[in-house]
């Protein structure tokens, strides 16, 4: 019989991530997948981001466990409960407050960052009284109507059905190459009434971009975004789904650029466990919602409050563990540029910041074989980019030296596989 006869039978073909790494998955411990065959593999993708501190570890897991045995609320709709309670005093204490924060309220939307997004867009058009949003080339923040508009990708986009409308699209940090300044572009345009880009009412940005290819915007770019946003009363969004909850190095990607959002949307790994669970974090003074005008059945996820409160008590009372991910995410980068100096000096380079890293190739199709190949010797790894041609670290940020080093001569020999026959096809 078919081992996936199941899955192809009843499940949508709309599957992806599945055709990439077509085995059963039975198990799962921190940076590791195993199969139902036993088979291990080092994940360096970790739910596109969603498992930042790895697969069932085991104080968050304790945490849940404990609070199941004890019959804690599952289900509240928006209900005041004592999960909720701990994860927002929490929240404020450990990560909003020391940065500056502290008068940002937490909206909780629907489960998935898609979610976050759809609020804070229509947060900041009921603020302003204006419907037009900013957007930039190559981000991308979800596949519902409102995100899917200012989500850059084409693929997605094709999917809608309808027209999407009401975002101006604006070339990101370095798009045309790092002699044009983007940011005084958008000035002229935002200046001329005659450019055609209706007054915004926000700006939506990611300071990585995640599928976009791990395209990065600098300090001196987001500070000089912020001013832009300031000057024409446009609110900031900082889409940091990705990659926020430490990915970078700090708990938010924008920390030490000295600016300060309007709003944030939260997702993936804020629940620490892999639980859907999404936010918006907001300035107290825009927070002119209505009791449920923005509603959902599930934005009290019960188990996600004590996952998350577990993991930011755990995790974030020190800087230890943010030190820890940049000094991984300097290991990491250091061993790419290995691979790039042995393997394609001319044609590979590396991209990202922390430990959201990876390395460009020629091609889409380069990228797929390298992936593939590193599968076959025991890596989940996937690829992001306008083409599909990056080869994307997002492994957990648990894990350990010795896996990373692992996982890099997997890279390597993938790499020295898939590159030697490219040139043996090309001089053939």
């Amino acid at each position: 019989m078919n081992t996936f006869e199941q899955f192809e039978q009843h499940e949508s073909g709309i599957r992806s991530y599945c055709r990439s790494f077509p085995v059963i998955f039975k198990q799962a411990r921190g940076a590791e997948l195993v199969t139902t065959e036993g088979k291990t593999y080092i994940d360096f993708l970790a739910g596109a981001g969603t498992l930042n501190y790895g697969h069932n570890h085991p104080v968050i897991k304790q945490a849940l466990i404990e609070y199941l045995h004890s019959d804690g609320l599952t289900h509240g709709l928006d209900m005041y409960s004592e999960a909720k309670e701990r994860f927002l005093e929490t929240f404020h204490r450990v990560i909003l407050e020391p940065r500056g924060l502290g008068n940002h309220v937490v909206q909780f939307t629907g489960p998935t960052g898609a979610n976050s997004v759809e609020a804070a867009l229509k947060l900041a058009r009921k603020v302003t009284g204006r419907s037009n949003i900013i957007s930039f080339t190559n981000g991308f923040h979800g596949c519902s109507i409102g995100a899917l508009a200012a989500t850059g990708n084409q693929h997605h986009r094709g999917a809608a059905g309808v027209p999407l409308t009401d975002v101006s699209r604006m070339p990101y940090a370095n798009y045309f190459g790092d002699k044009v300044n983007t940011i005084s572009m958008m000035d002229k345009l935002l200046s001329d009434p005659s450019s055609g880009v209706d007054k915004p009412a926000a700006v939506i940005v990611e300071v990585v971009q995640g599928e976009g290819g791990l395209n990065t915007a600098s300090a001196d770019w987001m500070r000089k975004l912020e001013k832009l946003c300031r000057k024409h009363d446009m609110l900031l969004i900082v889409d940091d789904i990705q990659a926020g909850c430490g990915r970078t190095g700090t708990f938010f990607s924008f920390e030490e650029m000295g600016i300060k959002p309007d709003i944030i949307t939260l997702s993936k790994s804020l629940s620490g466990f892999g639980l859907p669970f999404a936010v918006v974090v907001l300035r107290r003074e825009l927070d002119q919602w209505e009791p449920g005008e923005h509603n959902g059945t599930f934005r009290g996820n019960n188990h996600a409050f004590v996952t998350a409160t577990a993991a930011l008590e755990h995790f974030w009372t020190s800087s230890e563990f943010a030190d820890s991910v940049k000094a991984k995410g300097a290991l990491i980068r250091e061993r790419m540029q290995k691979i790039v100096r042995r393997h394609g000096p001319d044609s590979l380079f590396v991209k990202g910041r922390g430990m959201m890293v990876g390395i460009s190739c020629p091609d889409g199709d380069t990228a797929a074989a390298i992936c593939a190949e590193a599968f076959e010797r025991g890596l989940v790894i996937e690829t992001s980019g306008n083409h599909s041609q990056v080869v994307k670290c997002l492994c957990p940020l648990i894990i350990s030296e010795e896996q990373i080093h692992k996982a890099m001569d997997i890279l390597d020999a993938a790499f020295a596989k898939v590159m030697a026959a490219e040139v043996q096809n090309k001089a053939s």
